[in-house]
């Protein structure tokens, strides 16, 4: 059974849907069935019923129409990257938009509008020939739509803020199939919604972002740190890290380097930095105030071109690899985080999985916190134990790292998680998961736009907001 229909009973209404679509009806038996369920996780193996990879966004209602018809769950599925698995489900209908990825850019009005299947090397392509650039996670593969909608923290997070923050508009598809553009002057409640809640309240087929100027180069800075130096460079960091301007954006990731690098089976702290303004010498005088009260014992330097900085990390992430992620954020580096943060630092198990701390503040600290669905903004750091192992094998000993080091990471925990951050718990999920995500009164906020958008929760293949 499946919410009260089964799944033969089905059938006949997939069929009328697959006569009704410009692009590709996949389905099991067909050759491309599973090429076309996988996803960039590799831990995820779905098999869902049907797989609809969208030609235009006019496949977009008769997807949503046979999800109301019949009952199967649903799943949207944008560049495919969600750590968690949700572009894809069991025994259900998928509707891939991942070939919809046209972005057009205004460059007097720095508007840039990108198809829901976007990745951010698309918006990068298109954007850095005006010099400008849209603020879209760390590395370049993920799509935008999971990562906008849920936040999009990135290297422009202390510059522009997430990416949530620079969206001007979307055009959305309800579960009803009306078709609406969310903005402050159109249906302003769902734009709050959208920026934040996920996936939960509509199909977003288009997005248009306010874009930010970049200089000609970027200032890319990676300083290198052996264990015994950790603790001192931490420190540094700490201190130097309060006095930075908006254009500085910090992530500091500890890991073992790919074998190819020659730097050994050895953990090492990276103070990565990227200076996104157009007084390189002013940059250059931050990163040297740093080398001076940590010197590293490696270090690479020099301008940069956005796309090349965005995308420096793409290797570690390639499709099919096997993540299971957790996050907290926290705003103190005193002693005992300092203790808890070297714990986990050094208990990592060896190549394919890594501890990122981003640093905060600036851009995204001046939002206010009621402005979007986003689960806090008052934290100075975020903190990601991410994984991106191949071996299957490996994934009892390299999950229960994450676990662990969950456990070390909530001494330290504020408030709020970060949904693009976070596998899901397939076999003991978290009760209520959602509400402790956003907190009381956002959430009941959040309901209310789920309440008018959509009342029969269609959309609920996600972290999901029960209307």
């Amino acid at each position: 059974m499946i919410d009260g229909y089964r799944v033969p009973e089905a059938r006949p209404a997939l069929l009328r849907l697959r006569d009704r679509l410009e692009g590709d009806f996949i389905e099991p038996g067909d050759e491309a069935y599973d090429e076309a369920r996988a996803v960039w996780n590799g831990m995820i193996d779905k098999y869902p019923l049907a797989i609809v990879r969208a030609a235009s966004v006019a496949d977009v209602a008769p997807v949503l129409e046979t999800a109301r018809e019949t009952g199967l769950p649903l799943a949207v599925r944008g560049g495919g990257h969600s750590i968690a698995g949700l572009g894809t489900i069991d025994d259900g209908i998928v509707l891939d938009l991942g070939g919809l990825r046209e972005v057009t850019v205004d460059p007097e009005h720095r508007l840039v509008t990108a198809g829901p299947g976007a990745r951010a090397a698309d918006v990068d392509a298109a954007t850095a020939p005006h010099r400008l650039a849209v603020p879209l996670g760390t590395v370049s593969t993920p799509g935008i739509a999971g990562m906008t909608l849920g936040g999009g923290v990135g290297w422009l997070v202390r510059r522009a803020g997430l990416a949530l923050d620079r969206l001007v508009s979307a055009e959305v598809i309800t579960a009803a199939g009306a078709h609406l553009t969310a903005s402050t002057s159109e249906n302003p409640d769902l734009f709050w919604g959208l920026r934040g809640g996920g996936g939960n309240f509509g199909v977003v087929t288009s997005f248009t972002y306010r874009a930010v100027p970049l200089p000609e180069t970027v200032l890319g800075a990676t300083l290198f740190y052996q264990p015994a130096r950790w603790r001192r460079a931490l420190a540094a960091f700490e201190r130097w890290s309060r006095g930075l301007p908006d254009t500085l954006t910090t992530i500091l990731t500890v890991m073992v380097m790919p074998e190819d690098l020659g730097m050994g089976d050895e953990a090492w702290l990276m103070i990565r930095c990227a200076y996104v303004g157009d007084d390189v010498r002013a940059g250059t005088l931050l990163l040297d105030r740093l080398r001076r009260a940590a010197p590293p014992d490696d270090q690479t330097s020099g301008p940069i071109s956005w796309p090349q900085w965005q995308s420096a990390m793409d290797g570690l992430y390639p499709d099919g690899a096997r993540g299971f992620w957790r996050n907290a954020s926290f705003s103190r580096m005193d002693e005992d985080a300092l203790d808890a943060l070297t714990a986990i630092a050094s208990a990592i198990p060896g190549r394919g999985t890594a501890v990122d701390i981003h640093h905060l503040g600036g851009a995204f600290a001046r939002v206010p916190e009621d402005s979007t669905a986003f689960p806090t903004r008052s934290s100075r750091f975020w903190m990601a134990i991410n994984g991106f192992w191949q071996d299957a094998e490996e994934d009892a000993r390299l999950t229960a790292f994450a676990e662990q080091a969950q456990a070390v990471m909530d001494q330290l925990s504020e408030h709020g998680e970060y949904v693009n951050f976070r596998a899901r718990e397939f076999a003991h999920p978290l009760p209520d998961y959602s509400r402790r995500i956003y907190g009381e009164e956002t959430y009941r906020r959040l309901q209310r736009v789920k309440q008018h958008y959509d009342p029969g929760n269609l959309f609920r293949g996600n972290y999901n907001v029960a209307p």
